[in-house]
């Protein structure tokens, strides 16, 4: 049996588009299963790799989750303000260095200690992109009093603690519906952490 590259030979790409991130049109041979080759054609974003991650909060069944807008979500008929947890790009950061970073910088929460619970490619049909997912336990005195995302990168994050139970119905009925957000409070559902 031959190893899955070689059933991949990137013949060209083209880059459309280097304004936000990098999106590539590439054409490639694609060995199928029945042993003939194919040529296809596919676009890629490539937006780097991610981390995110969820707070919670054993004594007061809590977690922390983030409201910010969210531009694709509006044009597919969203009011486009999500709540999320906490997550960023690496930015050339170990996943762990980078959560911990990003978390402070958007809930206000400093956190001593993170769990790396899986990795995940979130849309792998079209984005290049792979999600570091880590729980975290937080509490009052972690609250750096600061928060909101950072400014000059047009965030405007805004941290809302919410009942565990809440935020599993809040999935059911349509309020969370963030793909990391829901995989991370089902973990938690899933594993009893909770």
């Amino acid at each position: 049996m031959q190893s899955e590259h070689a059933r991949i030979r990137i013949i060209d790409s083209q880059t459309l588009s280097d304004d936000w991130y990098v999106l590539k049109k590439y054409t490639f041979d694609f060995l199928r299963r029945d042993g003939s080759w194919q040529q296809q054609s596919r676009e890629a974003y490539d937006r780097g790799n991610g981390a995110t991650v969820l707070l919670y909060n054993r004594e007061k069944r809590s977690v922390i989750l983030v409201r910010q807008f969210r531009l694709p979500a509006f044009l597919n008929n969203h009011d486009g303000f999500l709540l999320e947890a906490a997550a960023g790009l690496l930015d050339n950061l170990d996943p762990e260095t980078r959560i911990k970073a990003e978390a402070e910088e958007e809930t206000g929460y400093r956190l001593d200690n993170v769990q790396k619970v899986f990795e995940a490619f979130m849309s792998p049909g079209s984005v290049t992109e792979k999600l570091h997912f880590f729980i975290a336990e937080y509490d009052a005195s972690q609250f750096t009093g600061t928060g909101g995302g950072i400014e000059e990168e047009g965030e405007d994050v805004e941290t809302v603690e919410l009942g565990f139970d809440d935020a599993l119905t809040a999935i059911k009925q349509g309020r969370i519906v963030d793909a990391k957000t829901i995989m991370l409070l089902q973990y938690l559902a899933l594993e009893g952490v909770m």
